[in-house]
């Protein structure tokens, strides 16, 4: 990569870092929020999946701004709106405060991908390869972090926790405003300079530009994400208190403090998800992502599908599921986010990127809820049948692609 490409990677890959960072550590806090709320898993998957819908419902907007203002000032707005918004969470006192602080968080975080992702996808010229380090950068975020908070907790109270996670992302915030970027690609302004439109008027193009973007091959890129978030939001809204309450797993004792080994086999999975990440990237340079996204997708069935079973044979079996899933849940971000770049015009970037993102993070919402209810209702097993159905509809689009694409 040039110089500009590695600008590019090392700003967006802090800053989705620090997004990601976030979102997987909430996780964690779910079973100390059931309890301290007194609320039932169905009641905190809506909670939590509330704030998470936020993230998608704001991108559209947030796709709009990136296209008419450019990318980096909204990535900085976004890195100090989540750190001071997921900071209040430790001041609520109730399931509805805790509703309304994360969200807020949801808000701020709302911004990112659109303005982080069209950065890269107007500016860098090795796209996938800016892409693969752009997710490594999260997949980093999502380890460090949640391990992060599991020392934390096993030494602090929950909210003397969530104020000290908030630190970084101020670190993250004056390290990325002292990066330079040229981002004079960064809009269809024929000078190549963001067009300052008013809001007002890029607002009014919403409708015509949304008309013209939902088209073609875009359309079924776009179901693929709303679909897949649905699994994404509900294996990771619950697999920490899923993992914790498998008997195979006794907490483990490091010096005088004890952790729960599930929650070491979350993070370990999300390790394994840097890997996924970079091959996602490395592979949407080289190889059609249409086929590859099926492949993945049939990977992840089968995994998920595997996931009971092995619990029960024992430990080993099960960190391989976990592995397995692990690495191709987050390989199919650089893949997807790829091909929402090939179907779509370089000045809907950020629009485009706006409107994948209310389908991952928005509609995808929908998955932890389901989720919730499903425990609290049904039984594991049956979770992840359903979780595998979500998977099952992404693998007969990713077809449809396939054969659009022929």
């Amino acid at each position: 990569m040039d110089r500009e490409d590695n600008a590019i990677a090392g700003f967006t890959g802090l800053s989705h870092g620090t997004f990601h960072g976030f979102e997987l550590s909430i996780p964690l806090f779910v079973p100390i929020w059931i309890a301290a709320f007194d609320a039932s898993p169905a009641v905190i998957g809506v909670v939590v999946g509330a704030g998470y819908a936020i993230i998608g419902l704001g991108s559209p907007l947030a796709g709009v701004l990136a296209d008419q203002y450019g990318s980096k000032q909204l990535v900085l707005v976004s890195i100090a709106g989540m750190g001071l918004s997921f900071a209040a969470i430790s001041l609520t006192t109730s399931i509805v405060t805790l509703a309304i602080a994360l969200i807020i968080w949801g808000a701020a975080a709302s911004i990112y991908h659109p303005a982080g992702l069209s950065l890269i996808s107007r500016n860098a010229t090795q796209r996938g390869t800016v892409l693969g380090y752009h997710g490594a950068g999260g997949s980093l975020g999502t380890v460090i972090v949640p391990l992060v908070a599991i020392a934390l907790l096993s030494i602090f109270d929950w909210r003397i926790v969530i104020v000290l996670l908030a630190v970084p992302s101020m670190i993250a915030l004056f390290i990325g405003a002292l990066l330079q970027i040229d981002e004079s690609t960064a809009s269809s302004n024929t000078d190549g300079e963001p067009s300052g439109r008013p809001l007002t008027d890029a607002l009014r193009s919403f409708v015509t530009d949304s008309r013209q973007l939902l088209v073609g091959g875009f359309v079924i890129v776009l179901a693929i994400q709303m679909v897949y978030g649905m699994y994404y939001r509900g294996i990771f809204t619950f697999l920490p208190d899923v993992l914790s309450g498998l008997p195979i797993f006794e907490p483990v004792t490091i010096g005088e403090r004890t952790v729960e080994a599930g929650q070491l086999a979350y993070s370990g999975l999300l390790l394994v998800g840097v890997f996924g990440q970079y091959a996602g990237g490395a592979l949407s340079d080289r190889v059609d992502p249409e086929r590859t996204v099926v492949v993945t997708f049939c990977i992840l069935i089968a995994a998920s599908l595997l996931f009971v079973p092995a619990s029960e044979i024992g430990v080993l079996p099960l960190l391989a599921v976990c592995a397995v899933l692990g690495f191709f849940i987050y390989a199919f971000a650089p893949i997807g986010q790829t091909l929402v770049a090939e179907y779509v015009a370089d000045d809907s970037h950020g629009l485009s990127f706006g409107f994948v993102y209310f389908g991952t993070f928005g509609v995808g919402a929908i998955g932890a809820a389901v989720a919730g209810a499903v425990l609290d209702f049904g039984t594991l097993p049956l979770l992840f049948i359903v979780l595998s159905g979500f998977l099952t509809v992404c693998a007969a689009l990713g077809v449809l692609l396939v054969k659009k694409a022929a």
